[in-house]
C-alpha cells in the first residue's frame, strides 16, 4: 500500500528536552494507525510536527507527498484534524459552526447532509455549550470530515466519555476509515487501541520502543501463559510449584496469579484436582495490549 505519511529520523527538541528523538514510521493507505505511550512521552508533539504545526529540529517528514513544514494551503485541505484541546464557543450552535469551516474549503461537503451522517440532525440548533460529550465528539469529527481530508487525526477522541459513548464513537472512527480516509488516532486507552488499530507505534521517552499490529504486539509480549484461581482452603504453593511449565507463582491474600509456558492451564489444574475442595474459578488469562504497554513503558505514574 502507499505510504500516506512518512517519517524518517524525526526530532524535536525545547530547549535541552529532546520531546522526539530518532522516530521513524510509515502509515499506510486506508489503514488506522495508533499512537500510545505515557503522558509527555512525545506523542503529541510527533503529531504536530506531522501537522506542520510544530517546527522539526531533524529528520525528514513526508505527508501525502508533501512537506508539512513547506507545504501550503494545498496541503491542510487534504487534512482533517481534532486535537485534544479542541473546543468551539459556547454559543455557537452545531449548524453553524459545521456551515462555518465549510466554508474555509473550496470543496467542502454539504454542512446539512454531514451534520445528517453523523447523527445530528436533531441537535443542528443547538449550541456547542449544550452539548453532551458524544456529541461533542460527533461534532468534531464532522467538523474533521467537512473538507472531504484524505487524512484524519484524532488525538485523545474519546477522553472523558462514558463506555457508550466511546463505544459510539469507536463505531464513528471506522466509519471515517470505510469512507476512505486514511487515520492516526492518539489515544492512551489500551482497548481503544487494540479494537480499532491496524498498527500501533508504543512511543516512550520520544523513541518508538515498538511498531505493529496489535496482535503481534501481544504476542512478541508474550512471556508464556497466566493462569489464576483463588486459592482453596489447605493450599501451598509448593503443590504446584513443581508442575511441568511453572515459572513464578504470586498470591496476593487468597488470589493466586501462575506464569508459565506450554499447556500450563492443564497442568496446573493437574495439581489442583488432588485438593479435597479445587478452585472452581480457575481460568487462563491472554495477555492484553496494556500488559504490553506497561512491560514496554513501566508502571511508575507520570506527570
Amino acid at each position: 500500500m502507499e505510504s500516506v505519511v512518512r517519517l524518517k529520523g524525526l526530532t524535536k527538541r525545547y530547549g535541552n528536552l529532546v520531546a522526539v528523538d530518532d522516530v521513524s514510521f510509515e502509515v499506510k493507505q486506508g489503514e488506522i494507525f495508533g499512537i500510545i505511550g505515557p503522558n509527555g512521552a512525545g506523542k503529541t508533539s510527533v503529531v504536530e510536527c506531522v501537522l506542520g504545526l510544530r517546527t522539526r529540529d531533524g529528520g525528514s517528514i513526508t505527508v501525502l507527498g508533501e512537506d508539512p513544514a513547506l507545504g501550503g494551503r494545498s496541503l491542510l485541505t487534504r487534512i482533517g484534524v481534532q486535537l485534544q484541546a479542541a473546543a468551539l464557543q459556547d454559543r455557537l450552535r452545531v449548524r453553524e459552526a459545521v456551515r462555518l469551516f465549510a466554508a474555509l474549503y473550496p470543496k467542502a461537503e454539504d454542512p446539512d447532509r454531514l451534520i445528517a451522517e453523523w447523527g445530528l440532525s436533531d441537535k443542528a440548533n443547538t449550541a456547542f455549550g449544550d452539548l453532551s460529550g458524544g456529541q461533542r465528539q460527533r461534532l468534531f469529527i464532522t467538523l474533521a470530515l467537512v473538507n472531504r481530508p484524505e487524512l484524519v487525526v484524532l488525538d485523545e477522541l474519546t477522553t472523558g466519555l462514558d463506555p457508550q459513548a466511546r463505544r459510539a464513537t469507536w463505531d464513528l472512527v471506522r466509519a471515517v476509515r470505510d469512507r476512505g480516509a486514511t487515520v492516526i488516532l492518539v489515544t492512551h486507552f489500551m482497548d481503544e487501541a487494540e479494537v480499532l488499530c491496524d498498527r500501533i507505534a508504543v512511543i516512550d521517552h520520544g523513541k518508538i520502543r515498538a511498531l505493529d499490529t496489535p496482535r503481534a504486539l501481544m504476542h512478541a509480549q508474550q512471556a508464556g501463559a497466566r493462569v489464576l484461581f483463588t486459592a482453596p482452603a489447605g493450599f501451598s504453593s509448593q503443590l504446584i510449584a513443581g508442575a511441568p511449565g511453572v515459572d513464578t507463582i504470586e498470591q496476593t491474600g487468597n488470589q493466586v496469579s501462575v506464569t508459565g509456558h506450554g499447556p500450563l492451564l492443564v497442568h496446573v489444574a493437574a495439581r489442583l484436582v488432588t485438593l479435597p475442595d479445587p478452585p472452581l474459578d480457575l481460568r487462563s488469562e491472554r495477555v492484553t495490549l496494556e500488559d504490553v504497554f506497561l512491560t514496554l513503558t513501566g508502571r511508575e505514574v507520570r506527570d
